[in-house]
């Protein structure tokens, strides 16, 4: 990667922040930005900055205002977001101090900025001379201490106690690549060993039986195996929906919020079902055909709130339901660092308020003697066990499987799980499983 490359990508990399900040996904600046950088190196250069950007903008962006004399005009703001990701380099993922320093001036420049390169130089280096002294006055405030929104702070000591601390601290880690094998296509055995063949080392651990561990991430569809459908991308914890669900060949199984489509690719490579992957969103459709095409599965793909069923249901029963709600996304904070970001202390109540009224229309949507598993990847006990014991003190008939059928996380009530961020390699994640009496 040459010194103009490097400069461009990190300018690059200062406007999608500044966007990220703004309130754009993560996902959606990664991709445009990376569709301008043709080198690999530097996408994966992108993805570090951005990623390691988001995850710690409320404690360095905050480190960047105390070195600066007055705010900086509006037409500069971006350099706000290049200085951040400077210390963010230099602190978090450990580059040379001084090449950080010359590179983000460069990217200055890049951005049509070069009156204030002499500022980005200054700041950097002010840094490199005072970083302890100004760690610890970051350090003062639990916010800028842990990167982390003052709102999340006190929700997770509300739910978890002397736990919250831990889910904080891997918060702040960088997740891991798991894989999960299409067993249509190749069982995780034959995947392993051409994975190892190519010298990527892929653990495989006990469970979820789909499941590889990969001890270096990376562009996966460069891999063996991923053009042909072999694999996709998930993490264990959300592999263990497929399980839960247990579809038997010929049932007639409903994905109630299904974009992007890695769970309803799972169900469909575990057994032969009619399986029907509604999502709300219009937009996020293609996605899911995308996915099924690659891995050679097929479903009835539809547009349709699950929540209001009269304008999308046939009336036939569903045998098995998967209602993957919409959450806070408390539990993927490691992997989808702007959750920290956008996420707001209304947005829960909003949240929860919408998990209720899906599990309301879905319920009569579910055949006698069938199975409705909840999943969240949130944290928050509002979301997950609270939702669903205010659920079942309504239904009767809802009963909880017993515990020997679920993953062996952190009970949650009866026929409910809880995995917190980085237990056993995984995210945070919430199931339950609810059995309709016949």
């Amino acid at each position: 990667m040459t010194g103009a490359a490097g400069a461009n990508t990190r300018a690059l990399a200062a406007l999608a922040l500044q966007r990220i900040v703004d309130g754009a996904s993560l996902r959606v600046e990664f991709e445009a930005a990376a569709a301008q950088l043709p080198d690999g190196r530097d996408r994966a250069l992108l993805s570090a900055l951005l990623h390691a950007g988001a995850r710690w903008w409320l404690r360095y962006a905050a480190g960047v205002d105390l070195l600066l004399e007055r705010p900086l005009p509006k037409h500069a703001v971006p350099l706000r977001a290049l200085l951040a990701l400077g210390i963010v380099q230099i602190e978090a993922l450990q580059m040379p101090g001084y090449a950080v320093v010359d590179a983000s001036v460069e990217a200055a420049r890049a951005l049509g900025k070069p009156a204030f390169a002499g500022l980005v130089n200054a700041i950097l280096r002010r840094w490199l001379r005072e970083r302890a002294a100004l760690g610890a006055r970051l350090d003062r405030d639990i916010v800028t201490r842990t990167a982390h929104p003052r709102w999340l702070l006190d929700a997770l000591a509300a739910d978890w106690g002397a736990l919250a601390d831990t889910i904080v601290a891997a918060d702040n880690t960088e997740a891991p690549l798991w894989l999960r094998a299409n067993r249509r296509r190749s069982g995780r055995d034959a995947l392993a060993a051409r994975l190892r063949s190519a010298g990527v080392v892929a653990q495989m651990p006990e469970a979820p039986d789909d499941a590889l561990l990969l001890e270096a991430g990376g562009d996966v569809t460069g891999l063996p195996g991923f053009a042909a459908g072999e694999f996709s991308v998930q993490d264990g914890a959300a592999q263990f929906a497929a399980e839960l669900i247990d579809a038997r060949d010929g049932q007639r199984v409903l994905d109630a919020c299904a974009a992007p489509g890695g769970k309803t690719a799972h169900i469909l490579e575990r057994a032969d079902v009619r399986l029907l992957a509604l999502d709300r969103d219009e937009k996020r459709l293609p996605r899911i055909g995308a996915n099924l095409v690659r891995l050679g599965l097929h479903a009835e793909i539809r547009a349709g709130d699950a929540a209001q069923p009269d304008a999308w249901w046939d009336g036939e029963r569903f045998d098995r339901i998967l209602l993957d709600a919409p959450c806070s996304a408390t539990g993927i904070i490691r992997r989808q660092s702007d959750v920290k970001l956008h996420r707001r202390a209304d947005d829960v109540a909003a949240l929860a308020g919408v998990q209720g009224r899906l599990l309301e229309a879905l319920w009569p949507l579910l055949a006698p003697g069938g199975r409705l598993v909840y999943a969240t990847c949130s944290v928050l006990h509002c979301e997950n066990d609270g939702q669903i014991e205010r659920f079942r003190a309504r239904h009767a008939d809802a009963t909880p499987v017993g515990a020997a059928a679920l993953p062996p996380w952190r009970a949650a009530g009866a026929g409910a799980v809880q995995n917190l961020p980085g237990e056993s390699g995984m995210d945070g994640f919430f199931y339950a499983v609810l059995e309709k009496h016949r």
